[in-house]
């Protein structure tokens, strides 16, 4: 974890939260109770995108927002201590489900994010997976608790007693025959199933994970988990949440105090 910032006063540390999906980059400034100080700002994810030009786009965002003291990215993949292992989209040559650009793959592995984006900026920086930074804004720090983020894809983040989990990419694993979760429940197949046929998906995933992790708690956040219907809502049974797609930056303030393993 990198060294949390002096200031006089805890209240005084405001965040620049950063959250790097697939189709868009969004980031707002927060105080440490992750309250916004501005209006977020949103701008689609170019491509194709080399580390060095999402670094750039970090900063002109930044530039647009008020000053912070520290900076939280949050971003698909497996990230280790701010190291990509692996990035799925943005090693394509423009976007999701495009091909893969094997110069972009070469320049994204062991990138280390976390140092770049903190050189940049001239402020400590801290980079976790998405998921992760998504669920820092929304656990209650008790039990098990198991963080879904419904998007491009299928993101993930397990926490117990509030302790973050190693990240795993599960979501890669196949859910059926030529299928991973991530196509399966990601956001082209609830454009080509409309929100009904996809909710239902939801549900399916939802009970074929429950024996997997016996959760206390599961979230179910990220853009899409707005697009569950009512009648799957009822479904999914008191120990899931929905979440506002807003957690992910108000994560980004509050995931410099987690534990992590």
């Amino acid at each position: 974890m990198p060294e949390r910032p002096a200031t006089t006063d805890p209240a005084d540390l405001r965040t620049l939260a950063v959250d790097c999906g697939g189709g868009g980059i969004k980031a707002n400034v927060l105080d440490a109770a992750g309250t916004a100080h501005a209006t977020a700002v949103r701008v689609p994810t170019p491509y194709p995108l080399p580390p060095s030009l999402l670094v750039d786009v970090i900063a002109q965002i930044a530039d647009r927002l008020p000053p912070a003291v520290r900076v939280t990215v949050g971003m698909p993949g497996m990230i280790r201590r701010g190291v990509v292992v692996h990035t799925p989209h943005y090693i394509t040559r423009s976007g999701p489900r495009s091909r893969v650009d094997p110069a972009l793959a070469e320049q994204w592995a062991s990138f280390d994010v976390q140092a770049a984006v903190s050189e940049r900026l001239g402020m400590p920086a801290l980079v976790l997976n998405d998921a992760e930074v998504h669920g820092a804004g929304v656990i209650a720090a008790s039990g098990l608790e198991l963080v879904l983020t419904l998007g491009t894809g299928l993101g993930s983040a397990l926490f117990h007693g509030g302790r973050l989990a190693p990240h795993l990419e599960w979501s890669h694993a196949p859910v059926r025959r030529g299928t991973t979760y991530d196509e399966y429940i990601g956001e082209v197949e609830r454009r080509r199933l409309g929100n009904g046929l996809w909710s239902r998906r939801v549900v399916a995933l939802v009970d074929g994970l429950r024996p997997v992790f016996w959760w206390d708690r599961l979230y179910l956040g990220g853009g899409n988990s707005r697009q569950i219907t009512p009648s799957a809502l009822e479904r999914l049974g008191d120990d899931v949440v929905i979440v506002p797609n807003s957690a992910a930056l108000v994560g980004g303030a509050r995931a410099w105090d987690l534990p992590l393993a």
